[in-house]
């Protein structure tokens, strides 16, 4: 099989949104494919690449503590970028056993745990926050009575204080896992009352700095190698993950930036979001407001239009909702204010979360 390099030498990160003008276009690309919702970017893997991804996905797990005897389900996303399948591969050669249930269901997720008799568990943090919740409110169940011995949390800015609780709750050790939102990947971990990541080798992660200032002059984007892609080998591309500089290490990422943002797990396309607004009349200003009051993240597209007859016209309403789900798969509640705005204002983000930046 041939393989397209990218045009990008290693002194110069591309962005992720540049993955596919760079080389490796949708319509181009051979092999399994992953693809991000809109399928403007996509991540190529060969047989071979593929076996590769799932050795250093599992010497990643093993890293990370799962061992040859443990049984590991894994309740993460496989919706384009195949993520949760492609540890659950990895898994089933590092341990005994591994099952991809996905992440949604609760109590799918609480049978596939007591059945398979599964002592390992990946999830997100807020995932795996709102299945402890639901374990106490609705199921009637001691999370003890799971026997979970290790928890393995990716995909998401997590809350330490939240990180401690689960291991309280479940009496596992909980581990961080950081996991290259370009290939779909985990390539590190960070051990548990540590602050830097490990990489399962030592040539796939380094800082660079990022293409927009911020008052926390600290903050550098982490940025990925592929020296284990059989196409990608020169390539270095930027994550939109925000970390602190502290000396040679990476820490885990506190921030993300640019075009892309990150909801339950998610990566959410703002300028794809503001193509499909962009074509709906009477729109004066929206705002993409996010934020984790309770165990999940939420979402709200808060709309101002400019006419009266729009503010309570339901099919209007329903432009907007149909619009944004098209795009994403991540559940976005519509908000409309109630008064009218007769000026235009470009669109914002507001996180509340204070992870996006």
């Amino acid at each position: 099989m041939t393989h397209t390099h990218f045009a990008a030498t290693p002194q110069e990160p591309i962005l992720r949104r540049n993955v596919s003008p760079a080389g490796i276009t949708p319509a181009r690309a051979r092999g399994l494919i992953q693809v991000d919702p809109t399928a403007s970017t996509v991540f190529p893997l060969s047989a071979d690449d593929r076996a590769a991804a799932v050795a250093l996905t599992a010497k990643t797990l093993t890293d990370a503590g799962v061992e040859t005897t443990d049984r590991v389900v894994v309740a993460l996303n496989s919706d384009g970028e195949l993520g949760g399948a492609l540890v659950a591969e990895a898994a089933a050669s590092a341990a005994s056993a591994a099952a991809s249930v996905g992440p949604r269901g609760r109590m799918r997720l609480l049978r596939v745990l007591e059945n398979v008799r599964a002592n390992v568990l990946v999830g997100t943090a807020t995932g795996v926050a709102d299945f402890l919740a639901r374990l106490h409110l609705e199921f009637l169940v001691d999370p003890l009575d799971l026997e979970l011995r290790l928890i393995l949390l990716t995909g998401e800015i997590a809350d330490p204080k939240k990180i401690e609780h689960l291991s309280r709750e479940f009496g596992a050790r909980t581990i961080e896992l950081f996991t290259d939102p370009v290939s779909g990947v985990p390539i590190a971990h960070k051990p548990a009352k540590a602050t830097a990541l490990v990489p399962a080798r030592e040539d796939l992660l380094a800082l660079a700095s990022p293409t927009q200032s911020f008052p926390d002059g600290e903050l550098a984007e982490i940025v990925v190698k592929y020296p284990w892609h059989s196409g990608l080998t020169d390539v270095i591309a930027g994550t939109g993950y925000l970390s602190t500089r502290d000396g040679s290490s990476i820490a885990m990422p506190t921030h993300t930036y640019g075009d892309l943002t990150l909801i339950r797990g998610r990566w959410v396309s703002f300028s794809a979001l503001t193509k499909a607004l962009k074509g709906i009349d009477g729109i004066a200003h929206w705002q993409l407001r996010i934020s984790r009051q309770g165990t999940l993240d939420s979402a709200t597209v808060h709309v101002s239009f400019n006419r009266e007859s729009l503010v309570q016209n339901g099919m209007w309403h329903a432009r907007i909702a149909q619009a944004i789900n098209a795009i994403t798969p991540i559940s976005v509640q519509v908000e409309i204010d109630p008064q009218v705005r007769e000026d235009s204002a470009p669109p914002s983000i507001r996180d509340e979360r204070g992870h996006h930046l």
